[in-house]
């Protein structure tokens, strides 16, 4: 008797937040934080982002609307389980009615923690997604959360997704629910302006990945319909509604990240930069991303003394460079599961038309020119690692379940490690 087969999902989900959008936007969030009945709201920000006076321009529409506030400046660039652990005890001092989130993907991520661990007894490993955590849901109301990027990266605005960097296991991994995404998205190009090139050119490429990745996720109807329908996974798999947001991201990208590296105070591209991550993080929110992703968890993790141009003087590589770098390889890898996909990929970023015959090089050569153009590191080498390193990168990919769910192969040791052999 033959054994009974599981299904195929025949449903997705699909949510974004609410969202302001436009030079000035951020001068509206005292209006808005009061409209919610909040009376008090602590900003969460990191010291360069306030070096720039944009929480200070906040708090100040906060106090103009009643809305008692401080500011806490401690998010760390790239957040750790410990700086995480300092916001979460800094917003534990006086109960808060809403936090303001202000900075890139760090301050967001650190915020959606804050605003997880102080409505929720336990600790920031009891909610990390297995098997490096233990995957707990959120049973409890989470206060409101208001999102201000100030890159054009992460796309966190728009996510349910916060990503952190524990320190004792060299690893990132993630807290994912759909009770983390902003309850509302405020998002200013003015904020974008003071980015250097490097920062703003690593920026653009996460943009870039998170389009990628999601429009070339597992599709949600190729996907096992779950057990438990009141408990889909954040990451759906591609979509009719998230493959709109990406196909936009990607034009937009491809029209305007030179731009915006080469001339920062081109408010035309920094504003198309701005759209691309908010679309982007609106697609891949749902969908999801896939290897590049789950590859640049251990390639930040695992660092040894790489100093990134344009980032302060410290160990890491900036997550845009940790996620482009393996990119070229993984969609060389992936192109037999969707050739057409893949070839649609790389006419909407490059503006060229391309058949079979360009086959799985096409998208891998316009992410190599693009990333030649902005300046950014060439492969993994660049960061310091070696061949001795493919067996801790691999391994730290194997661990990154919730972006192994839609890689949109059957991705096993060897494919991954014939990835990072590639990529060095």
């Amino acid at each position: 008797m033959l054994p009974e087969i599981q299904p195929n999902e025949q449903v997705f989900t699909w949510a974004a937040p609410p969202l302001k959008f436009g030079p000035g936007a951020v001068d509206e969030i005292g209006a808005e934080v009061a409209a919610t009945g909040a009376a008090s709201a602590l900003v969460i920000t990191d010291p360069g982002v306030r070096d720039t006076g944009f929480p200070d321009r906040i708090r100040e529409s906060l106090l103009l609307a009643g809305v008692k506030t401080e500011v806490f400046d401690g998010v760390a660039i790239e957040p750790t389980d410990r700086s995480i652990a300092s916001a979460v005890e800094f917003a534990r001092e006086r109960p808060w009615d809403c936090f303001v989130a202000v900075g890139g993907g760090s301050a967001l991520d650190t915020a959606k923690a804050v605003n997880l661990l102080t409505t929720h007894p336990g600790e920031l490993l009891d909610f990390v997604t297995p098997p490096i955590g233990a995957g707990k849901a959120p049973w409890l109301p989470l206060k409101p959360l208001i999102a201000v990027p100030t890159t054009a990266g992460t796309g966190s605005e728009s996510t349910t997704i916060c990503v952190v960097d524990l320190l004792d296991l060299h690893l990132k991994a993630g807290v994912s629910h759909p009770k983390l995404r902003p309850s509302l998205a405020v998002v200013d190009p003015l904020a974008t302006v003071s980015m250097p090139p490097q920062v703003t050119a690593a920026s653009g490429m996460d943009v870039l990945s998170h389009a990628l990745e999601s429009y070339t996720s597992v599709r949600y109807d190729a996907k096992p319909a779950p057990q438990d329908p009141m408990r889909r996974p954040a990451f759906c798999g591609s979509n009719p509604i998230s493959d709109v947001w990406c196909e936009m991201a990607l034009r937009l990208v491809g029209r305007s990240l030179r731009k915006a590296v080469c001339n920062g105070r081109d408010l035309s591209a920094r504003t198309d930069m701005a759209l691309a991550s908010t679309y982007a993080g609106t697609g891949f929110g749902n969908a999801g991303t896939h290897l590049p992703h789950a590859n640049a968890y251990p390639v930040a993790g695992a660092v040894r003394d790489y100093r990134a141009e344009g980032y302060p003087e410290m160990p890491m590589v900036p997550h845009g460079q940790a996620v482009s770098a393996t990119a070229a390889a993984v969609f060389r890898w992936t192109y037999p599961a969707d050739p057409q996909r893949h070839l649609h990929a790389a006419e909407l970023l490059s503006g060229q038309t391309f058949t079979a015959t360009d086959g799985a090089e096409a998208l891998p050569h316009v992410l190599t020119e693009l990333m030649r153009d902005i300046g950014m590191p060439s492969g993994l080498r660049s960061f310091g690692y070696t061949e001795a390193d493919l067996d801790t990168l691999t391994d730290g990919t194997l661990k990154q379940t919730r972006q192994l769910a839609v890689v949109p192969r059957p991705v096993d040791r060897p494919a991954l490690t014939a990835i990072f052999e590639q990529s060095l």
